[in-house]
């Protein structure tokens, strides 16, 4: 059985091997994408409980039990919040399409910062599998298939 992560943002999605971080591209946070988006908002990809927000980040348990992590840029929590506005709260149930943080990118990058976002199950062990549903960089919309989560 498989279940599909959707795109949190519109962009050019990119493997998580590329992301120009170490924690994120050594896959030590869990399998998943980034994405160089296009746009400010960024919305759930997939359906469940809000477990963390953190400003530039949130968690969602889904309802299908897959954990993930949307981490808005890289080493943005040196932002302290800045440029980030959220839209959920810890304990809050969403929709898959639901915003869930509109990003100033344009703060992002003032402060040096690449916007990346980044979409990593955090059980990714839990799965038989966790891939690119895509081929290659190519461009999506917010609410596309992006990553395929096969259970065993």
């Amino acid at each position: 059985m498989r279940d599909v992560l959707c795109a949190p943002v519109s962009g050019r999605v990119i493997r998580m091997a590329d992301v120009p971080d170490p924690v994120f591209s050594q896959e030590v946070l869990g399998k998943g994408c980034a994405i160089w988006p296009d746009t400010d908002i960024v919305y759930a990809p997939l359906s469940g409980s809000i477990t963390v927000v953190m400003g530039h980040a949130v968690g969602i348990s889904g309802d299908d039990g897959t954990e993930v992590l949307v981490h808005i840029g890289v080493d943005t929590v040196d932002m302290n919040g800045a440029g980030f506005t959220g839209f959920v709260k810890t304990g809050d149930h969403v929709d898959a399409g639901q915003p869930l943080i509109r990003m100033d990118r344009l703060a992002i990058r003032a402060a040096g910062h690449p916007d990346c976002v980044v979409l990593a199950v955090s059980n990714t062990d839990s799965f038989a599998d966790v891939e690119l549903a895509v081929e290659g960089e190519v461009s999506v919309l917010a609410g596309s298939p992006v990553v395929t989560v096969r259970r065993s």
